[in-house]
């Protein structure tokens, strides 16, 4: 090993712009020696505290912070240092399973609504359902897109995993009796956990499911569907039909791969 390294060689080595390292000299915090042409030359001490101004720069700790403990290096000083890390570590691991069992709940997610069969009608009992929601006349896919937006912006705070969540749209049943089509009147996003911060309740009862892939073109004839089918099964239907988007452009850009659900709520 080398006692003395140029600037250009410790930025390399440990991936440090030059202009951090001068940074570290200016505070006071490394002290390369100068050779006979006014270069730097950082000795293996300096190349020691580098090790530790990495490692706590990466568990977030401040340069204020890293100056004092080089300062007043001692074995009590070490010691509380190394307490403090083991909390910051725990932190992250704490963050990581937590990362880690969002991932596992998307995948479980993805995979079972790759599985569901498309074109059969069930009925669903459903307890009430919070939701917030936001009033938007949409008629296209990219309207919907910046309606979802301004509600995830609204309600960030809230929702903790954004790829997993329940996402619906509203339809409005006499739009198309009037033969207007493809056209909704609010998205909303169903809440995971029971809350009373809610400004839309899905009503306990039981609900005509249907679901489709492909394109959103379709949406206002598959409601039709079922808004028939409801009829013909002497089901009647109680409020507007609404969509659930179980895959959409948040796992994929094939539009063939986008599942929707459409639901209404009946009284048999």
């Amino acid at each position: 090993m080398k006692d003395y390294y140029k600037i250009s060689e410790i930025s390399k080595l440990y991936g440090i712009g030059s202009d951090s390292l001068r940074y570290y000299e200016k505070i006071g915090v490394l002290k390369p020696r100068r050779d006979v042409n006014g270069y730097r030359l950082y000795g293996l001490k300096d190349v020691y505290k580098l090790n530790i101004i990495r490692n706590l720069r990466q568990l977030g700790f401040s340069m204020k912070q890293i100056k004092e403990y080089l300062d007043h290096q001692s074995i009590d000083n070490t010691l509380l240092l190394l307490q403090e890390e083991q909390e910051l570590i725990q932190i992250q691991l704490e963050k990581l399973r937590a990362a880690e069992k969002t991932i596992l709940n998307r995948i479980t997610a993805l995979k079972e609504a790759s599985q569901i069969q498309t074109g059969v009608f069930t009925i669903k009992k459903y307890p009430a359902r919070p939701c917030v929601h936001l009033n938007e006349y949409i008629t296209r896919d990219e309207e919907m897109d910046f309606a979802i937006k301004k509600l995830h912006r609204k309600h960030e705070n809230r929702i903790h995993d954004f790829g997993n969540q329940s996402i619906g749209a509203s339809v409005s049943v006499e739009d198309l009796n009037k033969g207007i089509l493809n056209v909704f009147h609010s998205v909303f996003f169903i809440l995971e956990q029971e809350t009373d911060e809610y400004d839309l309740l899905l009503p306990a009862g039981q609900y005509l499911s249907y679901f489709y892939r492909g394109n959103y073109l379709q949406s206002s004839d598959r409601i039709k569907e079922v808004l028939h089918y409801a009829e013909e099964a002497g089901f009647c239907a109680l409020g507007d039909p609404f969509e659930i988007y179980e895959i959409d452009n948040r796992y994929t850009v094939l539009e063939e791969e986008f599942l929707t659900e459409i639901q209404v709520r009946i009284l048999e």
